[in-house]
Order: structure tokens, then C-alpha cells, then sequence
């Protein structure tokens, strides 16, 4: 990671343009052009350097559901499990903790009522019970990483 990749990093954990040509206006911000800046992104998600990049929604209030969950899982099985719970489309991350439960991943679906359906197919594909914490309340928390 050079530093125009740590630049664009910082400068879009802020927010995105909204306009017609959001990339070339970010690319013209940091003086880059719009195809390098494009090309940099998609090889900084190839490499794993960022998880993934797009826009953040409020799943709620679309009238979607949102609930944190959390797995306790051997260490032989998690990378598998790991693999089988990202391939969820409704997985919107997923970590590792150093806790009995040890894995934790937040899910946002279209439908309240599917946050359930998802939680038995994650338990049968897996083999794991789903440790289910919807959010009771919710707090902004802004949090920015300076590279």
C-alpha cells in the first residue's frame, strides 16, 4: 500500500460524493485520475486490504432487520465456518474475538422476519448454534482510521 492508497483510504472514510460522477470527483480531490483511482480500489479489495467498499445503509429504517450475532467455535472449524457465514449476501462483517464466543458478525436483511430464517440456515449449513443480540438502543459512534 503506497501512500495515494492510504490517502484515498482516509479521504473516503468520510463520506462519498453524491452526484453524477462521484469517482471523478473524488479522483480530481486527490489528484489522481478517475481510472487509476478505480483500479486501486479493486486491487486494495483483491488484496484484502479493505473488506469491502460501498455505501452503509440503515436497515431499519428501510424496513429491513439488524442484529449482532455471535458463534463459539472450535479453532479447527472456524475458517470453515468463517467461509460458510460470509457467503450470506445479509453478512455485513464479520471478526474474531478472543472471548468463549469468538466469532461475532452483524447481519442486516430486507425483512425483520428474515433475520430468524437466516439464523437456522447459518445453524444447519454450519453446524453451530447463533447466539442472537438484537440492538435494544442505538448509539452513533464516528470512527475513522488514519493510515
Amino acid at each position: 500500500m503506497d501512500a495515494i492508497d492510504r490517502n484515498i483510504i482516509n479521504s473516503l472514510q468520510g463520506g462519498f460524493p453524491i452526484c453524477d460522477s462521484p469517482y471523478r470527483v473524488v479522483a480530481e480531490q486527490l489528484g489522481i485520475e478517475e481510472a487509476d483511482l478505480l483500479q486501486r480500489l479493486e486491487r486494495m479489495l483483491e488484496l484484502k486490504q479493505l473488506s469491502r467498499f460501498g455505501p452503509m445503509y440503515h436497515a431499519e429504517r428501510l424496513g429491513g432487520g439488524l442484529s449482532l450475532c455471535a458463534m463459539k467455535l472450535p479453532e479447527a472449524d472456524f475458517e470453515r465456518v468463517v467461509e460458510q457465514v460470509n457467503a450470506h449476501p445479509e453478512v455485513a462483517h464479520n471478526y474474531a474475538r478472543e472471548h468463549q464466543l469468538n466469532m461475532w458478525f452483524v447481519l442486516a436483511t430486507e425483512t425483520p422476519e428474515r433475520i430468524e430464517s437466516l439464523l437456522i440456515e447459518i445453524e444447519e449449513e454450519t453446524g453451530y448454534h447463533v447466539y442472537n443480540m438484537p440492538k435494544q438502543e442505538e448509539f452513533y459512534v464516528g470512527l475513522k482510521f488514519d493510515l
